[in-house]
């Protein structure tokens, strides 16, 4: 049997499973159903679902093979990861739930006006909608090299087909549809993380103490970096930020929040977090376990390191000395990870769209606001479809490269106007806010020039802070006596 037939089996399987579960998950769904979840999910499913929705396809494929340069130091922005998911369940969680907000974001009318909440949504919109199209674009890249490509399939049928897939799975049950196939997603990718480690160890020779002995042995297996201060593997730069990533990217993300404030009251939510992160932390060290058993197979094998480390995990799951059952787990995880991962995206661009920046939940109810979020809905995958298509005749590394950096700077301002309105009495001048929203990321691009162009000085995750910073700075100085709460 060909590669491409099994790679499209693989993905008619898993999705006929995923519309089995979508099917029964958003019976009797209603927009209180699409946006909230109705608030009753269970806190267990949740947390698992959560370790599914933290992990994209880009993580699958480049977390294993990142070992070689890197070793396990990823690691350690886990542990900060943890540390930032106690912080969100314990600060803002309650804060959400205490307002019953459905969009996050409407944090920042209720403090601040409607300026800073229309900010808040459209810096969200444009970070999420790059990032899903960019994430998804690199798995549709590599599904174009597997399946599509030799089929004669174009790369824009490729994008249509997996975009009207996703769309028809989430475009009913919402945010109650998202748990239940994140947690087909969850179990998938454990699944096949496990069984790909089970198999390569097989394929070397090595039994469960040998294998724990081997992957001690490698040079590959280091953790803990506390040697040179100014390396980006250094430990205190990835811990910290991991602890402000893990804030602006979970806590102030409709899209992962939007799962959590389905929990039925905060304190259910904040089990859901603080259970997730841990449990995170061991699945991203299976990947990391994996990566140091690819690298240990090509070097028995005589094979050569791709140029690029994205590759090894592929390369080595389709290797002829592998069993076939590799490959499928391989595709199995990439496709779970991917497809879950926009499905989500597309669900909080709806959420966001239609209530931060259309106010349809205010003017419209039953079947007009239904109408209104299905429109949105189907608006949204088509943009991102485009997105994807036009990253396909234009990408580049570097400009890949660009939009991940776009999209770190986006979140920068996010962080700090959550950061004023929680750390500072005082209120600001509402229609003013937009305008240090563009200010604080333009300001954070000539200063990371000006380090880099006088200095050398790279600057890395510290863009996230020194955004926030400059945002918060811009607040205080359009600051106004103390706002009602």
């Amino acid at each position: 049997m060909s590669q491409p037939v099994i790679v499209i089996l693989t993905i008619v399987g898993y999705f006929a499973l995923l519309m089995i579960v979508s099917y029964f998950a958003s019976r009797g769904s209603d927009n209180s159903t699409f946006f909230t979840g109705n608030r009753r999910a269970p806190w267990p499913i949740v947390a698992f679902a959560m370790i599914g929705a933290a992990i994209s396809g880009v993580t699958f494929i480049s977390v294993p093979g990142m070992v070689e340069a890197k070793g396990y130091s990823y690691l350690q922005m886990v542990l900060g990861f943890i540390v930032g998911y106690f912080v969100i369940a314990f600060v803002l969680v309650p804060i959400f739930y205490r307002r019953n907000l459905i969009s996050i974001y409407g944090y920042l009318e209720e403090r601040f006006g409607l300026s800073t909440y229309r900010s808040g949504a459209w810096l969200f919109f444009v970070s999420k909608m790059l990032g899903a199209a960019v994430r998804f674009f690199v798995v549709c890249a590599v599904l174009q090299v597997l399946v599509f490509a030799p089929l004669g399939i174009h790369f824009i049928f490729n994008v249509i087909l997996t975009i009207a897939l996703i769309w028809l799975y989430t475009v009913k049950g919402g945010v109650k549809t998202l748990i239940y196939t994140d947690t087909l997603k969850s179990f998938c990718l454990i699944m096949s993380v496990v069984m790909c480690i089970y198999f390569v160890a097989k394929n070397l020779g090595l039994s469960f103490s040998g294998m724990v002995s081997t992957i001690a042995d490698h040079p590959t297996s280091q953790m803990f970096f506390f040697d040179d201060p100014m390396a980006g593997t250094y430990f205190w730069k990835q811990f910290l930020a991991g602890v402000f990533m893990a804030i602006a990217t979970n806590g102030l993300d409709q899209d992962m929040m939007q799962r959590n404030l389905s929990c039925r009251d905060s304190r259910q939510s904040q089990k859901n977090m603080i259970v997730s992160g841990i449990m995170q932390f061991f699945v991203i060290a299976l990947f990391l376990l994996l990566g140091t058993l690819l690298v240990i197979f090509l070097d028995r094998n005589g094979i050569a390191l791709p140029e690029k480390s994205d590759e090894i995990f592929g390369m080595v799951a389709t290797h002829s000395a592998m069993p076939v059952v590799v490959g499928v787990l391989f595709v199995l995880g990439l496709i779970s990870a991917a497809y879950s991962a926009a499905g989500s995206a597309l669900t909080s661009l709806t959420t966001s769209f239609t209530v931060d920046i259309l106010g349809a939940h205010k003017k419209q109810e039953g079947e007009h606001l239904a109408r209104t979020r299905k429109l949105v809905h189907v608006a949204m995958s088509a943009i991102m479809g485009a997105v994807i298509i036009a990253f396909y005749y234009l990408s580049n590394d570097d400009a890949i490269s660009a939009v991940y950096t776009l999209a770190s700077y986006t979140y920068g301002p996010i962080l700090g106007l959550f950061v004023y309105g929680l750390a500072c009495r005082r209120g600001v001048r509402d229609r003013a806010v937009p305008v240090v929203c563009v200010l604080a990321p333009v300001l954070s691009w000539v200063i990371q020039w000006t380090l880099y162009t006088l200095w050398g000085y790279q600057t890395s995750f510290e863009l996230l802070l020194l955004n926030a910073a400059l945002t918060c700075l811009g607040l205080a100085l359009l600051s106004r006596k103390p706002a009602e709460k």
